[in-house]
């Protein structure tokens, strides 16, 4: 979802309204959300926005896929288990530090009831995952996974008990669930005999 089609936006100028998007998501929800209020916050008049992105569930796509708040580098740690490691716990911190959790928690809540905002989120997770690839083709390189194996299944499993465990039922993240998660992805549920 990134705006590239105007190449004429200054860069400080683009990231003042993306900032005030976010801001007032991780304050006021989707529903607060108002291309009026992000120009105010921005100091940005609201028809240059709406030249750049025609609906707030676009702007707010964009926020996302290019917010420092939920910036993402894929791990590299030697190892597809470390590299898992390391990914959940982005994950759950990202679901649990302010602002980043804020804004996670109020834009895929959301998505859920909005067709528009659901289509922008696509490109969110589109970046990441493509962020997350290497992950993958490393530990394909290195042996760890055969060429079956389907990296995204793998992340939807780990980001998805995360996400569970943190938004749904409000449990807290004891300090090995990281390392059983991952274990269980990695390894199965199956009993070794």
């Amino acid at each position: 979802m990134r705006c590239t089609t105007l190449p004429d936006m200054a860069p400080r100028k683009k990231r003042q309204i993306l900032d005030a998007t976010l801001e007032l998501l991780a304050e006021k929800g989707y529903e607060g959300l108002t291309i009026e209020g992000v120009a105010a916050r921005s100091e940005v008049n609201k028809t240059t926005i709406y030249r750049w992105w025609p609906s707030k569930a676009a702007l707010l796509g964009s926020a996302l896929v290019e917010a420092d708040a939920l910036d993402f580098e894929a791990p590299d740690t030697g190892s597809l288990a470390g590299d898992l490691r390391s990914l959940v716990d982005g994950v759950a911190q990202l679901l649990t530090i302010p602002p980043a959790s804020d804004i996670a928690v109020a834009a895929l809540g959301a998505a859920v009831h909005d067709p528009a905002l659901a289509d922008a989120a696509k490109g969110f997770f589109a970046d990441r995952f493509a962020r997350e690839l290497p992950i993958f083709e490393r530990a394909r390189e290195r042996g760890e996974i055969d060429a079956s194996a389907d990296p995204m299944m793998i992340v939807d499993l780990l980001a998805g008990a995360v996400w569970l465990r943190v938004v749904f039922r409000q449990m807290p993240l004891d300090q090995d669930f990281t390392d059983r998660a991952v274990a269980l992805v990695l390894h199965g549920a199956r009993a070794t005999g």
